[in-house]
């Protein structure tokens, strides 16, 4: 949209949060509030995005980068008085100015989007995102004429009782003639007990001077959660975990619990992936298709083939290959690398290592700083000794090699093409390709050596 503008009110401590984070920093589904509101405005296309900020600017401003400009409000004097303190760079400019505040996670671009229509082809110079509420005590009330016209917005401490019975109520969302606001907020007076400044009473500016208001009403109550303590982000993490899932199974993801699973906003799952209870997805994971994501598994900002399954383990920060297994109870550490149809099974990690094409490691192994090539087995209790209690050394397994069970690979090393390694054996030098490794002291039997110890019989 063109000449569309954004002020993001984000200034506010939240004391109610009782917390030392920021109240915007707060995650809902795994992103901080103010990066839902942001990234929603930018969705609606505005040219301008001005976030106000004051306790925490700093955390804000690295959060959202240049993805916005910012104003500081110093003081908190309400909400009038932290719009009009992005005047400097946007009171001059024609269009039209939505205002969000940073704690309303929920809203969507598309709802916003039918707000700024709404307001532009009524030709109104403020119109207010309402919503209908089945108890909507403690919110301002939208009073409308026998023609729908909007007539009064009354806070709820003033309105009578028959207003009271009103449940269209205002959002805290605005849509504003950008000119139109900012003249307006020069007219705001703050006489009242909190001696603050207040938005709404822009809107009343607005119509004694006989200008246009309107409403855009929203069929979702649940967009307009204002977060301002840890039981009403507990809702809004709720509604926003609905949300996510119903996406993901209206584009054909199978969810076998939704309510014992938790998916990030920009997690992207392939169609007919199932989804056991106690998933937990975070970040920017992508899933393929016709995957299974066993229960309680936890995968965060990975990658995940085609056809791949992963049974009740922990993948972090790393990229996995189509037809491959893993777990259960396998871990996956940051910076690996598995490529398609290998096997990591029960007891395994893997850390910071890559592994070639149908490679195997079935059972309580340590793979890490290791390059693995394709079609090798690692076989139970086989461990990468990658750290000498100072530095980190590589281990290299080359292809088509079969590492014994138990045996110790003493980095750095490297273990040639089709190499075999005995099991039990603690490996310091490199293998050549093809040969057999044995590194471990020759068995002997000292036969009747117990009766000479003259041991009593239990």
């Amino acid at each position: 949209m063109t000449n569309t503008y954004a002020i993001v009110l984000a200034a506010g401590q939240g004391t109610r949060m009782k917390s030392d984070l920021y109240k915007v920093m707060h995650p809902v589904c795994g992103k901080p509030m103010v990066e839902h509101v942001v990234d929603h405005i930018k969705g609606l296309g505005a040219d301008k995005i001005v976030t106000i900020v004051g306790h925490g600017a700093e955390k804000v401003q690295d959060l959202l980068g240049e993805s916005c400009s910012y104003a500081f409000q110093e003081e908190q004097l309400g909400t009038a008085h932290a719009v009009k303190q992005a005047e400097e760079l946007l009171g001059g400019l024609e269009g039209t100015t939505i205002v969000v505040c940073g704690d309303t996670p929920l809203i969507k671009s598309e709802t916003m989007e039918a707000l700024v229509a709404h307001h532009r082809e009524t030709g109104a110079k403020a119109t207010i995102l309402t919503a209908i509420a089945e108890d909507p005590t403690g919110y301002g009330r939208i009073i409308r004429d026998a023609n729908g016209n909007v007539i009064r917005n009354v806070e709820h401490k003033d309105a009578s009782q028959e207003e009271q019975q009103v449940k269209e109520i205002n959002t805290g969302t605005y849509c504003f003639d950008n000119k139109a606001l900012f003249a307006s907020l020069k007219k705001v007076k703050n006489d009242n007990a909190q001696g603050e400044y207040y938005l709404p009473d822009v809107i009343g500016i607005l119509q004694s001077e006989q200008e246009t208001i309107a409403a855009y009403v929203t069929d979702d109550f649940s967009e307009t959660i204002g977060v301002n303590d840890r039981v009403v982000l507990a809702q809004a993490e709720a509604a926003m975990r609905k949300r996510i899932a119903e996406k993901h199974m209206r584009n054909g993801v199978t969810i076998i619990n939704p309510e014992q699973t938790y998916i990030s906003v920009d997690a992207e799952i392939g169609r007919d992936t199932i989804l056991q209870p106690g998933v937990m997805i975070e970040g920017r994971t992508i899933i393929g298709e016709r995957c299974t994501i066993g229960p309680n598994s936890h995968i965060d900002n990975s990658i995940i083939g085609n056809e791949t399954t992963i049974h009740s383990s922990v993948v972090r920060d790393s990229k996995i290959g189509s037809h491959t297994t893993v777990g259960p109870f396998a871990h996956i550490r940051p910076d690996s690398n598995l490529s398609d149809n290998v096997k990591i099974g029960n007891f395994v990690e893997v850390k910071k290592s890559i592994l070639g094409e149908g490679s195997k490691v079935s059972h309580l192994s340590y793979i890490g700083d290791a390059q693995v090539g394709s079609h090798v087995n690692v076989g139970c209790g086989s461990i990468t000794v990658n750290y000498d209690g100072k530095n980190k050394f590589q281990t290299i397994i080359e292809d088509d090699a079969f590492i014994g069970c138990n045996s110790n690979l003493v980095a750095p090393v490297t273990i040639g093409k089709g190499s075999f390694i005995a099991a039990g054996s603690t490996i310091t030098k490199n293998v050549p390709e093809s040969s057999l490794a044995i590194a471990r002291t020759r068995q002997e039997n000292k036969e009747g050596y117990i009766s000479k110890l003259n041991l009593k019989k239990p």
